[in-house]
């Protein structure tokens, strides 16, 4: 059922002021503060179609989505918290930008350019999405903000998580009509320095709070995936998904393979948490990485980018302890993450390519999710 104009669930159910341009502008919400008094905005975003999305700058976060099903029926497809505390107290990457390195670095640790760096350890024996203060827990700058897109601003110091460098990073989000949402990442740096950019989005095309997303048909066109460790890492082997559970080439349900006893891959993550390779490096031209089919509503995504990888990941950890924004309990499988970036470890493992940033150079991620519905394209209102 699709939250109406001003009724979104979540954060913004207990707003204290709101901030409205001309007719036909942006839309800005106050929704609360975090704990040293730094004020969380969000940002409503429409296309004219009935689609519209909601950006948060803590995190610089997806916070909600509304799309059509087969019938026309608006939901929005995003996880995400009730209400602001709950991600200040829990924070579980709903929606957010992940860096200033998207995954996983082992132990924490990178050599570059002959200097050895030691980054914050905060998944086991190794660093997650940028340490214990990632890009998702600071609040970004808004830079510009029109009716159907919003550019945000972070800059990160040198040496912020150990990184080297100041890092300016934007993060772009525009509805583009036709059921399309483009998000562009960029950073620049002063100093050499490594980058890996993604979002974090929880999707259930089914709807948020519907339940298991397990029976959506996953597509990923990727012909070998990376293997892990016991802590996730990469063994550095690219394996050819044929003949495997990892095998996605043609259109499946997520949930077929998911508890077969004997791929230990699945045991290493609970369930998916791996990188396919897309590519051996980012190119110029988006394509496709990923394609969902949800055969309960008829939603479809297909997922476009620029970088050589793609994390999916299979919500194995959500564990029934998060109230979500419909007021209902997240469990392991609610909700999927399919997240566009270079391979993990990238730093520490030569032949998965280059993270390195130098001055004078641009960064750049560009991401897009094109909805459409198994009776075509969606309905305007």
């Amino acid at each position: 059922m699709r939250a109406g104009k001003g009724k979104t669930a979540g954060l913004i159910g207990a707003l204290a002021l709101s901030v409205v341009g001309a007719a036909g502008a942006q839309e800005r919400t106050v929704v609360g503060r975090t704990a040293d008094g730094t004020q969380v905005e969000s940002i409503l975003l429409r296309d004219g179609s009935g689609m519209q999305a909601r950006v948060l700058t803590l995190g610089a976060a997806l916070h909600s989505l509304e799309v059509p099903d087969r019938d026309g029926t608006f939901a929005d497809v995003l996880l995400g918290d009730k209400d602001l505390q709950a991600t200040l107290d829990k924070p579980q990457y709903f929606g957010t930008i992940v860096g200033r390195f998207a995954n996983r670095i082992a132990k924490g640790r990178f050599t570059l350019d002959g200097k050895t760096y030691q980054v914050p350890v905060n998944n086991g024996a190794n660093s997650l999405h940028g340490g214990t203060r990632g890009f998702d827990k600071v609040v970004w700058k808004i830079v510009e903000a029109t009716a159907d897109h919003a550019t945000l601003q972070h800059v990160s110091p040198d040496g912020d998580m150990g990184f080297p460098g100041t890092l300016t990073v934007t993060a772009t989000y525009a509805l583009k009509g036709n059921g399309r949402l483009e998000i562009d990442y960029r950073a620049t740096t002063d100093a050499p320095t490594i980058v890996n950019l993604s979002n974090h989005a929880y999707w259930n095309l089914s709807g948020e709070g519907s339940g298991s997303a397990m029976e959506h048909e996953l597509t990923i066109p990727a012909s070998a995936y990376t293997p892990v460790d016991a802590t996730l890492i990469p063994t550095g082997v690219l394996q050819p998904v044929e003949g495997t559970v990892f095998d996605f080439r043609k259109a499946k349900p997520i949930g077929r393979d998911l508890r077969r006893g004997d791929e230990p891959q699945l045991l290493h993550g609970q369930g998916y948490d791996h990188n396919w390779v897309i590519s051996k490096a980012p190119v110029r031209e988006l394509r496709e990485v990923a394609r969902v089919h949800d055969p309960r509503s008829g939603r479809v995504m297909t997922l476009l980018s620029t970088q050589p990888g793609l994390q999916f990941y299979s919500g194995n950890f959500l564990d029934g302890s998060t109230v979500g924004k419909s007021g209902r309990v997240y469990r392991q499988g609610d909700a999927i993450a399919l997240e566009p970036q270079l391979f993990p470890d990238t730093p520490n493992q030569p032949a998965f390519g280059s993270a390195r940033l130098a001055p004078g150079e641009t960064y750049l991620n560009r991401i897009v999710y094109d909805f459409s519905t198994d009776r075509g394209a969606p309905p305007r209102r």
